[in-house]
């Protein structure tokens, strides 16, 4: 028989510390990270401004699209009240350069303890991306400030989300690759802290016709899907605190 005291402990959760609390806050504050993967720094400067206009405050630049150094210098300059930081961050160069740009948070498509180590390191939110359980909990025990569920549409939407609440709901879940004005209501529903939005917010129609305007209006049409939810009770507080964007600079 194996003597009581010989038994582990159950591990304490992970505490954030607090710039993580802080970008957690953010997040629930605004639910929705627009997503901007753009062919020129004009056009993402407009998709940025036209998500902007529609009430989207959380921009993330992707470093794969064109020149996202300028991109990203762009952005900052024309929206100063908005939290702008990067996405698709495969290296710890990539990470060094766009945080010497300015980047304010840092999400990556998979999990890296180089980047998790260096985000730690300089206090900047760094998301590891994730699909499976295992992977999951990994990312967060390795020390990610939240986890970004992707690519989302492939493992059933909300209903993966859903199911991973009972053993996974203390972990921050950012569900992306995917998403869509339609669904992440229900994503958000589901469990979701908050959620990526990409090509379901900037229609490839909408941005091949420069139709600005239209993408402001998706911007709308999704934020009042959201603010027509139901709220738990730490939503509903968090969305009384305002947000400093300013905060992670």
């Amino acid at each position: 028989m194996t003597a009581l005291h010989s038994v582990p402990q159950r591990l304490k959760p992970r505490q954030p510390v607090e710039y993580q609390q802080r970008w957690l806050r953010t997040l629930r504050s605004h639910r929705v990270i627009a997503v901007i993967r753009a062919e020129t720094v004009e056009i993402g400067l407009n998709m940025a401004l036209a998500a902007a206009e529609g009430g989207i405050h959380l921009l993330e630049i992707t470093w794969n699209s064109y020149q996202p150094v300028a991109l990203l210098q762009a952005i900052q300059q024309a929206l100063p009240h908005c939290t702008v930081g990067v996405g698709t961050i495969l290296t710890e160069e990539n990470l060094r350069v766009a945080i010497a740009t300015g980047a304010q948070f840092c999400f990556s498509p998979h999990t890296s303890l180089d980047l998790l180590n260096h985000g730690r390191t300089v206090h900047i939110p760094t998301v590891a991306g994730a699909m499976t359980p295992t992977e999951i909990l990994t990312a967060w025990e390795a020390g990610a400030t939240s986890v970004k569920v992707f690519p989302i549409k492939a493992f059933g939407g909300a209903t993966y989300l859903e199911c991973l609440q009972g053993p996974m709901g203390h972990i921050p879940l950012i569900p992306s690759g995917g998403v869509t004005v339609e669904n992440a209501a229900d994503l958000l529903a589901a469990g979701a802290t908050a959620v990526g939005i990409s090509s379901g917010l900037f229609e490839d129609g909408h941005v091949r016709h420069q139709d600005w305007r239209g993408i402001q209006q998706r911007a709308v049409q999704l934020l009042k899907s959201i603010h027509a939810m139901p709220l738990a009770p730490e939503f509903k507080r968090f969305n009384k605190e305002p947000v400093d964007h300013a905060q992670f600079k």
